[in-house]
């Protein structure tokens, strides 16, 4: 997060105010929120695993068994059952 110098952006009668509550102190401005993104859409993280949770539904359905699904995967039985039994896909 880059910082920057209130004075160079706000104008004078809004600084004024902004330091009658923080005089001289550090505030965090969040973005709207509807500019939120959910977790993972920018590093891709979210994609991977819809991929990989896809994968598991197919091995699943193809006949491996939940333990084994659970050992190759590195999750645990219950994370395993809640994918290939969610409604959603």
């Amino acid at each position: 997060m880059k910082y920057i110098n209130a004075d160079t952006i706000f104008p004078e009668e809004l600084l004024r105010e902004i330091q009658r509550h923080i005089p001289g102190g550090l505030i965090y401005i969040p973005r709207p929120k509807e500019a939120h993104k959910k977790w993972g859409e920018n590093s891709g993280g979210r994609r991977i695993i819809q991929e990989r949770n896809v994968e598991i539904r197919q091995l699943f359905a193809a006949g491996t068994t939940i333990d084994q699904l659970a050992d190759q995967y590195c999750l645990s039985v219950d994370s395993i059952k809640k994918i290939v039994y969610c409604k959603k896909g």
